[in-house]
């Protein structure tokens, strides 16, 4: 597979061979890496009461005995409207699912041999906006002809994310942001060069 090199007018000049360790990944990295990520994302916000943390119910509803129906103790409890919840949901709840640094680079390599197949990524010397408008950064935009875009820079200048930050299908990270959920999240990735260079120097 290869990416596609852009130069300074983002029009195609040449292609660039992705390293051998770019292919035969087993899809299921990526899959164990996009379950991690979002499950770190979940709030833990869940929380239900039991039985002893609802109010009232101290007074017996009815009745043991002498009108034909179940037995109750008290309103609070579970099988009640508006009693307690047995087995809910309560904070604290550990999410995390560990992925190993391994798995976490072969999940990116797959994302971006992805993307490599597909010819939509895109690698440039430097990417930037001098003039920080966004007008200038939409007709970059438009130039690539993708529907959105992931753009990794070595380091993001006030300039060039002023340019960037209006316009909605393009997220403008820095290489060291730069995991296998962003780069499947988008339809396409444009990599600085130099990023580029050391995502395959560690290959």
């Amino acid at each position: 597979m290869s990416a596609i090199v852009l130069n300074n007018n983002f029009e195609k000049a040449s292609e660039l061979a992705l390293p051998e360790s770019f292919s035969g990944i087993n899809s299921h990295n990526l899959y164990l890496y996009v379950k991690s990520y979002q499950a770190a994302l979940r709030a833990d916000t869940a929380s239900t009461k039991t039985r002893s943390q609802m109010r009232g119910g101290g007074k017996k509803p009815f009745a043991q005995k002498g009108r034909g129906g179940a037995r109750a103790g008290s309103r609070r409890s579970p099988i009640w409207v508006g009693g307690a919840v047995a087995h809910g949901s309560n904070t604290g709840r550990n999410y995390n699912q560990k992925v190993n640094k391994k798995q976490k680079r072969l999940a990116l390599k797959f994302a971006l041999d992805a993307h490599a197949a597909a010819g939509s990524l895109f690698i440039i010397d430097s990417l930037e906006v001098d003039s920080g408008k966004t007008k200038d950064a939409q007709t970059i935009f438009d130039k690539l002809g993708v529907r959105d875009t992931l753009i990794v820079k070595s380091l993001i200048d006030e300039k060039t994310f002023l340019a960037f930050r209006n316009i909605a299908k393009t997220y403008l990270i820095e290489a060291n942001e730069l995991n296998a959920f962003l780069a499947s999240a988008y339809r396409s990735v444009v990599i600085e060069r130099a990023v580029w260079e050391n995502l395959t120097k560690e290959s």
